[in-house]
């Protein structure tokens, strides 16, 4: 490897998105069984050829104010030889003395596919029409219809557009399941790399389940089949010819495929695309708690074998659990049956549960495992109830005011009285209650922990806290118990809560 690879190597930055002029991103589907050959089938031209008419190229434009000259739109980075260079060359040089301030119109370039021909349905991403003010859908058979948007949803980056057919017979293809999809199944991707119409690659699922940091329910197919810009929101293939994926984004050191590609799961998806066609929005579960992940130090302090799970650090008010049902301090390890293996299983399966739905959710509460039954309520609903907090509306445990005592140190921490004084000092709201740490010793195991002056211990495994001596108490007990970690619910200064461990050796 050259020095000069190694540095574009280096350079490697993730892509997820429409460019300035032209969308990037995709992903691969699998079409093979086992029983071709190692090298791989011996030709995908007849599932292609189904397959080609269904699988659509979008085009949006978007009006810029405010722009200004040649700067105000960037010249796109297009790769060596494109078909495209001489006209954004033109393009670009042409607009050198322009200074009128009414906009210019930047255009974008996509993929889509065909889901409901009679009606005219088509599925893409959301960014590659975001803020469009026009959007055209063309054809394989050259035909260019315009799409008005039925719906879109951030969190998944789906889109749902509708054209009028006028008498066009369209090519439909249905959505299958990516559940059943393994490591090493062929795919095959059909889209519109650098406005390249009909262009087919293969490859095979390379993982399942990647969580990429781009919304609340990452759960990607990744492939290796070769994507590019203007690829994002055309369709991920089985061998059978059903969607199992919308490709959505590219690992890239250029924006060119280098065989890291990932498309949103079609179980994932399919459920959005309903839910956009019906309502024009989506209608997501909501189960009104705050989380945070399981790990070996909490296991260990609840007393688990292993940590799995979602930790339930806050109930919001108002919630469908705000009846005690769950409390803070319990973990939840399946969900309707779903086993929850880490904290963002649980979002996700929730999210996809329908809004009033009675469902059984398998908690530890203490030590022990327990049954509840819970109602979900819907997430926008959730949503604007939660933008109205301030914080304060976590429901946790008062406990019961004690005499003023002294102050006390234990595990690095100094812990006194929540009293009108230390409200006052470190701001803490009226209806956060506790022992208030107010001083913590630098190279502690509390500051390890990023434990502040401030916060408030609101429990310790699990029991709750009312005095610095409360606090002494239960720290003694639990290493009477044997136990390495002390498990404490703190709250900060508005009353929202987290969990964290401490090492009490």
């Amino acid at each position: 490897m050259t020095s000069n690879t190694i540095l574009r190597a280096a350079r490697r930055t993730f892509i997820a998105g429409a460019a300035a002029l032209l969308v990037s991103a995709v992903a691969v589907p699998s079409f093979v069984t086992p029983a071709f050959a190692a090298d791989g089938p011996a030709s995908v031209a007849d599932l292609a050829e189904g397959l080609l008419g269904a699988v659509v190229n979008i085009s949006t434009s978007q009006t810029v104010k405010g722009t200004e000259g040649p700067g105000a739109v960037p010249m796109p980075q297009l790769p060596e030889g494109s078909p495209f260079q001489d006209f954004f060359d033109d393009f670009f040089k042409n607009r050198g003395g322009d200074k009128d301030n009414s906009g210019q119109k930047v255009q974008s370039l996509g993929s889509g596919f065909v889901i409901d021909a009679e009606q005219g349905i088509v599925v893409t991403n959301n960014h590659v029409i975001a803020d469009a003010d026009d959007i055209e859908v063309n054809f394989s058979d050259g035909i260019t219809l315009k799409a008005t948007l039925v719906g879109t949803d951030t969190k998944t980056d789906v889109a749902v557009l509708k054209v009028d057919p006028k008498g066009h017979k369209l090519t439909a293809v249905k959505f299958g399941d990516s559940t059943k999809m393994r490591v090493g199944d062929w795919v095959m991707a059909i889209g519109n790399p650098f406005g390249l119409g009909g262009t087919v690659t293969v490859g095979i699922v390379s993982a399942r389940n990647r969580d990429i940091n781009s919304g609340p329910y990452d759960d990607f197919i990744q492939t290796d089949a070769a994507i590019n810009r203007g690829n994002s929101g055309g369709p991920l293939f089985n061998s059978a010819g059903e969607v199992i994926g919308i490709n959505t984004a590219i690992i890239s050191p250029s924006g060119g495929s280098i065989g890291i590609g990932f498309s949103i799961p079609s179980q994932l998806a399919s459920g959005v695309v309903d839910q956009l066609r019906q309502f024009g929005e989506t209608r997501r579960g909501w189960l009104g708690v705050r989380i945070q992940p399981v790990t070996d130090d909490i296991a260990e302090s609840l007393g688990m074998a292993t940590a799995k799970g979602a930790l339930v650090a806050g109930v919001i008010k108002g919630g469908p659990v705000d009846n005690g049902t769950i409390q803070a301090g319990d973990v939840i390890i399946k969900f309707d049956g779903k086993d929850i293996h880490e904290m963002r299983d649980l979002p996700r399966v929730v999210a996809e549960s329908p809004v009033g739905k009675a469902v059984d959710v398998l908690i530890v509460r203490k030590g022990v495992e327990q049954t509840v039954k819970v109602t979900l309520g819907r997430l926008e609903d959730g949503e604007k109830l939660a933008s109205g907090e301030d914080g304060s509306n976590t429901d946790q445990d008062k406990g019961d005011k004690a005499p003023a005592v002294s102050t006390a140190s234990v595990l690095g921490m100094t812990v006194g009285e929540l009293n009108d004084e230390t409200r006052k000092k470190f701001s803490i709201a009226a209806d956060v209650s506790g022992v208030v740490i107010t001083d913590v010793t630098k190279d502690s195991a509390a500051a390890e922990r990023g434990i502040q002056p401030g916060e408030v211990i609101t429990e310790i495994a699990q029991e709750s806290v009312a005095t610095p001596k409360d606090v002494m108490d239960r720290i003694g007990a639990l290493k009477e118990q044997g136990r390495k970690n002390a498990l404490l619910m703190l709250a900060s200064k508005t009353g929202e809560l987290r969990f964290v461990t401490i090492r009490m050796d």
